[in-house]
């Protein structure tokens, strides 16, 4: 930092490669400069529409760090909006490739050849930004909408980003949420990546729209009151020459490490020289450049586990604090990080920061000043895992109430974590919602609110009270993915040679929330109620939950936070009319949700308006409630 604050001035003012790479117009209109960091290559060619793709109009000179740079005079060769552009690239043995500018702004595929090629980028209309009375709200806990623009509509299409704020981001809102993370943002020439295997980090997927129509979606979320958290694929990248980043300069290395360290074995991608401080440098600007141009205001960093260790975490079991400080640690990528998170918060202050990490590494959220990576989430990862074992291998009967509390609670209290049922790795083919390891097959025949199933009703009273407990006590932060709120009854499989091409699993279907004779509208509902009660109490923001009652006979699970007192019977079939249990504080009380209540698709046998008081014993307070099979109900103290 000291180095980078004697040289540049500044972190924020270091982060600004991308406004000096790349094809950016002179001030003055006479022309255009593109610059392109390329310390191997042996020459270099800008090539487009603007001058018919001739290779030796435009031959760059090299400068002596490594940067090549053309001027395009206006007069002669003009370039204007919506042209392609490339650049040839000419190796040191020889080897000439076609390569797309590392700094572009978009990058569009063409219908015919299906080759891609960068576009310059400059409307003469730019966007109007209205957004600016929003600010984050930090002292409000997140409640994440974990989405993706491409398959959020009902069509089978690919859907964009102004159908996506004109008609997704009002359900959005009144589920509840407060935030939305956009997966899948930066281009990626396949599809069904799920946008993992990113091509051009400084250019927003054209599948979706133009830059502006992505302005427009995240203008109108901040408008409603809605956070927006990227995630951002700074772990790896696309090893496709063609599209991407690798091998651009000849080197087989330059912004990847050389060798089998630069190839992911799980992932076959490429892996980042965090090492090299131009690679930092280029990576800190393309997060400068999502915050400061489309006013993303934080990021899910993908993949940190894999950055964070040398083995990537593969075949490791973090059974041993050791095991988070040895050998195995990728310095560099921590420093990487550390800046990262650092430059975060210093251009957005509150900029909510999560990392997906398995390994559960001390220190990750936790201040630079303390000797943390800066981070202020971790993904709860396992606990979705848990969910889906539980639900795989055991029958109701066995659940371990014991367990379910060790996983739901077994995190560093010091570092804030986002608890999840379930995200898109739940929702993608190869794995099952939990709507449907639940209900399976019955969901497409016995879904109407008239029909009586035995499987529906079990899947959906465990639908709801696995959600909220989840909620309630893995963390202190919420997420879902989309169409899971209301128990969507499909997994995700994009368009591919291996399903006919077909869009049949890469969209949602709203139709079945908005009808009031289904039962996902009714699961619907229990979101809004789940979500209303959270915020309204302010859940998850006010400590951990306190274990009041285990009860391994009944199965029953009792715990207060927040004030609020919350009771889950998983019993299969036994409801208690008497259940007594402790409480720490004497009064009345009032149940303020039942997961029982009828329009959420229960059997309505808990009366809501009645009023609890507790008993005084020698032990402390004590209360009487009618607790149903498969129920969860929230009681609060009445003032």
């Amino acid at each position: 930092m000291a180095q980078i604050e004697r040289e540049h001035n500044s972190l924020i003012h270091y982060a600004t490669w991308h406004e000096y790479l790349g094809v950016h117009q002179a001030p003055d209109g006479s022309g255009w400069w593109y610059r392109e960091w390329a310390p191997a290559a042996q020459a270099l060619s800008f090539i487009g529409d603007f001058n018919d793709w001739d290779r030796n109009a435009h031959p760059l000179t090299k400068k002596e760090d490594g940067v090549w740079e053309v001027f395009v005079p206006a007069d002669s060769y003009p370039i204007r909006h919506g042209q392609r552009c490339k650049v040839q690239v000419t190796h040191a043995d020889g080897k000439t490739q076609d390569r797309i500018p590392a700094c572009i702004r978009r990058v569009v595929q063409d219908p015919q050849t299906y080759d891609f090629a960068g576009q310059i980028w400059c409307p003469e209309d730019t966007f109007t930004w209205t957004d600016q009375d929003f600010q984050i709200n930090s002292q409000e806990a997140p409640l994440i909408y974990e989405c993706h623009i491409g398959m959020a509509q009902e069509e089978h299409r690919v859907g964009t980003y102004r159908e996506f704020a004109d008609l997704i981001l009002p359900r959005i809102v009144e589920t509840g949420y407060n935030c939305l993370q956009i997966m899948a943002l930066a281009e990626h020439p396949y599809y069904g990546s799920f946008g993992y295997h990113v091509s051009n980090f400084f250019a927003p997927s054209s599948r979706f729209g133009t830059p502006e129509d992505l302005k427009y979606l995240i203008n109108q979320a901040h408008q409603k009151g809605l956070t927006i958290i990227m995630d951002l694929i700074h772990a790896h990248a696309v090893k496709n020459e063609a599209e991407g980043l690798a091998n651009f300069d000849g080197s087989g290395g330059q912004y990847f490490h050389e060798g089998t360290r630069g190839h992911h074995p799980g992932w076959d991608s490429k892996l980042f020289n965090y090492g090299r401080p131009e690679v930092r440098r280029f990576l800190l600007s393309n997060l400068r450049y999502w915050l400061e141009e489309f006013h993303i205001d934080g990021f899910r960093f993908d993949g940190v586990t894999s950055m964070l260790y040398h083995h990537h975490g593969e075949g490791v079991s973090f059974d041993h604090y050791d095991k988070y400080f040895d050998a195995g640690v990728d310095e560099d990528a921590i420093l990487y990080l550390q800046l990262a998170t650092e430059l975060s918060h210093r251009y957005t202050a509150h900029s909510i920061l999560i990392a997906e990490d398995m390994s559960g590494k001390p220190g990750l959220c936790r201040t630079h000043e303390e000797g943390g990576v800066g981070f202020d989430y971790r993904l709860a990862m396992g606990i979705p895992d848990f969910w889906i074992k539980t639900l795989k291998h055991q029958r109701d009967e066995d659940w371990n109430l014991h367990d379910i509390w060790h996983e739901l609670t077994n995190r560093r209290l010091q570092e804030k974590t986002v608890a999840y049922a379930e995200s898109h790795d739940q929702s993608l083919v190869g794995d099952k919602t939990l709507a449907f390891w639940l209900m399976d097959k019955d969901m497409y025949f016995h879904m109407q609110v008239a029909d009586k199933n035995a499987n529906i009703d079990r899947g959906m009273a465990l639908h709801k009270m696995i959600r909220l407990l989840t909620l309630a006590l893995g963390g202190e932060a919420y997420l879902t993915f989309i169409g899971n709120e209301f128990g969507h009854p499909e997994w995700v499989d994009f368009p591919r040679q291996g399903n006919d091409w077909s869009y049949q699993y890469a969209r949602r279907q709203w139709s079945l929330a908005d009808n009031p004779d289904l039962k996902y509208r009714q699961l619907w509902q229990f979101e809004k109620d789940m979500l209303r009660v959270s915020k309204e109490n302010e859940l998850l923001t006010q400590g951990p939950a306190h274990l009041l009652h285990l009860d391994t006979h009944n199965n029953v699970l009792i715990f207060e936070r927040a004030g609020l007192v919350l009771l889950f019977n998983f019993h299969v079939k036994n409801s208690i009319p008497d259940y007594i249990f402790p409480l720490n504080h004497a009064g009345s009380y009032q149940i303020i949700l039942s997961s029982d209540a009828p329009e959420t698709g229960g059997h309505d046998r808990v009366d809501t308006e009645l009023e609890y008081f507790t008993q005084p014993t020698k032990y402390g307070p004590r209360m009487s409630v009618y607790l149903p099979n498969r129920t969860a109900l929230v009681l609060k103290k009445k003032k």
